[in-house]
């Protein structure tokens, strides 16, 4: 099979998974990589990484430590947007966290496709990588040409829009690679007007210590502060403000994928019956899903905060 052959198959075979948009990026032809690495140093330099520590761990500025020898990267992307909506009052969640969780649901398809590159290609070694991985991967799948990075830094593609979770196979094969993705952001400002707590401090730059995200799913404090609490808008698990604002994701296309379908509690439940929940309960409401990150006294802590924040003369 000559490479742009196995570069086409590879790619069919992704999208065979699930997964689109589908590409690939060369390492020898990545150009935006350095400038991409040298934003994520100053990024950290300047604190905006908060107590995300593992931000910090060098091989996400390396990728040949993650796989040494690795020359090709497949970039994927699965569109998680969904067309049911959560109730009224009940309390805000993040649409990554709806369905199964998407850590271990892009894993093993990307796993599947290893497989397959292994068959096609004996020999060869790859490494499948979700977003706990030490990678950078936004700017792998925009070298790959799945998107841009937006003013908001999700990854944005023409006909997705933002609502994509990524994923990567690292591989030593040299393959046919495609072209980067260029910006498309233009003048627009909304996903930093829309902010109700100024994260995006300019454009392309998050500020996690006043994302209302990072708060309810990273911050381990016993409360949150006022400057966050205040502006929650009823979030309690992730934020989406700056998505729902951005012209890209107007017309979203719906996901039937069936590991990706919400769970009917987080559409409904109200606030009063989430913090009545035992532990036990939350962890049975929380198996398999990425919200399991957040502890159940912390959806206790970001409930209530939400519920006191939208009361009139409270701020």
């Amino acid at each position: 099979m000559t490479v742009r052959g196995l570069a086409e198959a590879l790619k069919q075979r992704a999208r065979a998974e699930g997964f689109g948009p589908v590409g690939i990026a060369l390492l020898e032809t990545a150009t935006s990589l350095p400038a991409r690495t040298a934003a994520l140093r100053r990024w950290l330099e300047a604190g905006h990484g908060a107590s995300m520590g593992w931000m910090r761990d060098p091989r996400r500025q390396s990728i040949e430590a993650l796989l040494p020898g690795v020359r090709s990267v497949l970039a994927v992307g699965l569109n998680y947007w969904v067309e049911q909506r959560q109730q009224d009052g009940v309390p805000r969640i993040g649409r990554y966290g709806w369905g199964r969780d998407y850590h271990r649901v892009i894993d093993r398809r990307l796993r599947a496709v290893g497989r397959w590159l292994s068959e096609q290609q004996p020999g060869c070694r790859w490494r499948a990588c979700v977003d706990s991985a030490p990678l950078m991967d936004k700017a792998w799948a925009e070298a790959a040409g799945l998107g841009w990075i937006g003013k908001h830094s999700n990854l944005i593609n023409r006909s997705a829009g933002s609502w994509l979770l990524l994923g990567h196979l690292l591989t030593d094969l040299c393959l046919e690679g495609d072209t980067a993705a260029q910006p498309l952001c233009g003048s627009c400002s909304l996903c930093l007007d829309a902010c109700p707590t100024d994260a995006i401090s300019e454009p392309f730059v998050v500020d996690s210590r006043r994302c209302i995200g990072f708060h309810t799913v990273e911050n381990r404090e016993a409360s949150l502060p006022r400057e966050i609490s205040s502006q929650l808008q009823g979030w309690v698990a992730g934020c989406d403000i700056c998505q729902e604002v951005c012209p890209w994701n107007r017309d979203p296309r719906p996901s039937c994928d069936p590991q990706l379908q919400p769970r009917d509690w987080v559409l409904q439940a109200g606030a009063d019956a989430l913090l009545n929940r035992s532990d036990g309960e939350w962890d049975a409401a929380l198996r398999g899903s990425a919200l399991r990150r957040i502890k159940p006294w912390m959806w206790r802590r970001n409930i209530r905060a939400a519920m006191e924040g939208a009361v009139p003369g409270t701020d």
